[in-house]
């Protein structure tokens, strides 16, 4: 396993607690790498040479009523307020895509797609919910692929099976939204953050050229749909939620045949701007799921991912 800098500014001894966690591969001649950059919450660039695919890609990390951060003197929004979206941000970030896949439609998930799409022009995988977000935006309908969970879509470049799922259990597990929009619901765009609705929540099994990941956008999981998939990566929603959940490390580990390589995903503060150290985060939560992991499938590895770098995979 190789990890390479992009842009990301860290304490040496802090991105050292990171690259050190990833297990060694030895490279292999002639065989392309998969390139995953992490933008933060459960937002994702992923390359295989042939395409480009970006998992819910927010990357405005605008800061939030009850999340803010000391020091921080930049706006507070209130769930009743439009959120902006920093076009210079994803500007710097986001170049190109084919496909954007959507795992539900909060806003810290697809807050930012409605410029992404009419950027890159990508092809959308989502709920109905998240269609009609995006057409509320101007987002073209031919660019949206409508899924409720059960599909499996082959592509020009890979292809992609959905699952559905269900959201983390927040608020000591009294979190529950049924909002849904379709055909019939009237939005105008700008939308306000809680107009931004779960929409119910889903997983994606991609394959690429060379490697299978398991992609999570919370911190949950419906059982019998993670039979049988033994991906070569888990993106793994590996927030404080999921200890609600009853033995969910283990089970999850358990359930998509011990990884070969399994990578937290949604772990961090992401209401806090992009260079604030998240170490807090990592002894808390990335530190405790790893030594779960290791109990569980000890030849895994279990790689901490850094805001805005790249890991290289062989």
């Amino acid at each position: 396993m190789k990890v390479n800098n992009l842009f990301h500014r860290f304490i040496f001894s802090f991105a050292l607690i990171f690259i050190t966690s990833a297990g060694a591969v030895e490279k292999k001649t002639n065989t392309p790498s998969l390139e995953m950059t992490y933008l933060g919450t459960a937002g994702w660039i992923i390359k295989d040479g042939d395409i480009t695919v970006l998992l819910d890609p927010y990357v405005s990390r605008l800061q939030l009523k009850g999340r803010e951060l000391d020091g921080d003197d930049r706006k507070v929004y209130s769930g009743d307020d439009v959120g902006p979206i920093d076009k210079t941000q994803v500007d710097k970030l986001i170049a190109d895509a084919d496909y954007i896949l959507i795992h539900h439609s909060h806003h810290d998930h697809l807050g930012d797609v409605p410029y992404i799409a009419k950027k890159t022009g990508a092809k959308i995988i989502g709920t109905e919910t998240t269609q009609r977000i995006l057409l509320a935006y101007g987002v073209p309908k031919e660019q949206i692929y409508v899924v409720v969970g059960g599909e499996d879509y082959q592509f020009e470049n890979f292809s992609v099976r959905v699952m559905p799922s269900i959201h983390s259990a927040l608020n000591n597990k009294l979190y529950h939204d049924s909002s849904r929009y379709d055909g019939n619901t009237e939005l105008k765009a700008p939308l306000t953050i809680n107009q931004f609705v779960e929409g119910g929540s889903l997983m994606f099994l991609a394959r690429f050229k060379n490697k299978t990941i398991l992609t999570m956008g919370s911190m949950n999981f419906l059982q019998r749909e993670m039979t049988d998939l033994a991906p070569d990566i888990l993106l793994a929603g590996v927030n404080g939620s999921r200890l609600n959940i009853y033995n969910y490390d283990e089970r999850l580990i358990e359930l998509t045949g011990k990884p070969p390589v399994v990578i937290p995903t949604h772990w961090d503060s992401f209401s806090w701007p992009y260079g604030v150290s998240q170490e807090e985060n990592v002894n808390k939560k990335l530190i405790p799921f790893r030594e779960n992991v290791l109990k569980v499938a000890p030849k895994t590895d279990v790689i901490f991912p850094i805001h805005l770098k790249t890991i290289v995979i062989d």
